[in-house]
């Protein structure tokens, strides 16, 4: 039987991408220069790498999957969503802890909705994985931002047509309730809803391939989260299958060192680190 090669990108998406100004189209409305909402430094160079590792795999990629943070404008992660005790805006990049909350410092805009945040933020310190980040309104659903940067959309549509294979896309992180960085789970699952739950079917066409390889942003968040959940929930682990393409994701400012503990955690459990361009080298050297 011929060894399956899948090749997972997570989030590469505009609003994670520090994209030059020439990248970034006009507001019609307000006529505007459109920004990144979200710019992970190095991500631009990232994915044009991980643009020309698909365009120079060519066929060696029998499957590949793409994962689309796809939030709505009122979400727990938003500042739309939280004040400050005296009713001031919360700012981006504000963590908020469940003493927080349990203080009065910062509280839901909605007051009816306080107490189910505190649980989850409760849950959320829990786990031990994250504390309540407050990001930037960021890949809102619809927008310019929730789109897929332009050179790995253009590498994989020529990829689809060339191989009569269609890109599968998984979309995460429209509850409102909970934050979604792994694209197998939520942070913290809904009960009362299904696509926060372990995703069987994703986690069924992954564990199909031989070798995954793995890139996307950001190292620190998403690629993280989805990487351990995948590890975590296979019998057995298998980390030995995956390869990081170290090239082609970076971590959120702020977060190199929990980016560089995940790389050094997976390379312990047995996954390969490579850059782009040493996973191509090898192809062709077989």
């Amino acid at each position: 039987m011929t060894a399956s090669t899948q090749l997972l990108i997570i989030d590469p998406q505009n609003d994670f991408c520090d994209l030059p100004e020439s990248w970034c189209p006009t507001d019609p409305v307000s006529g505007a220069r459109t920004t990144p909402a979200l710019p992970v430094a190095g991500a631009h160079a990232d994915l044009q790498r991980l643009a020309a590792f698909i365009r120079d795999a060519g066929d060696r990629l029998d499957d590949i999957t793409v994962t689309l943070d796809s939030h709505n404008r009122l979400h727990i992660a938003h500042p739309t969503f939280w004040q400050r005790g005296d009713g001031g805006d919360v700012a981006p990049f504000t963590a908020i802890t469940a003493a927080d909350v349990r203080a009065g410092t910062y509280r839901t805009r909605d007051a009816s909705a306080q107490t189910r945040a505190l649980q989850y933020v409760e849950a959320l310190e829990a786990r031990g994985r994250y504390v309540l980040m407050v990001w930037p309104v960021h890949c809102e659903i619809g927008s310019w931002g929730h789109g897929v940067h332009a050179a790995v959309r253009a590498a994989y549509n020529t990829w689809e047509v060339r191989q009569l294979k269609v890109v599968r896309k998984v979309a995460k992180g429209s509850n409102l309730w909970t934050e979604h960085y792994s694209a197998l789970q939520a942070e913290v699952p809904d009960p009362s809803d299904p696509d926060t739950l372990l995703n069987q079917g994703l986690l069924g066409v992954l564990e199909r391939a031989d070798t995954l390889i793995v890139a996307g942003e950001a190292g620190s968040h998403c690629v993280k989260s989805t990487v351990e959940d995948f590890v975590d929930q296979l019998p057995g682990g298998r980390a030995d299958r995956l390869v990081l393409l170290t090239d082609c994701m970076s971590p959120v400012g702020g977060f190199q060192a929990q980016h560089d503990a995940f790389l050094k955690g997976m390379a312990a459990r047995g996954a390969r680190l490579a850059t782009s361009t040493e996973v191509l080298a090898t192809w062709r050297n077989r």
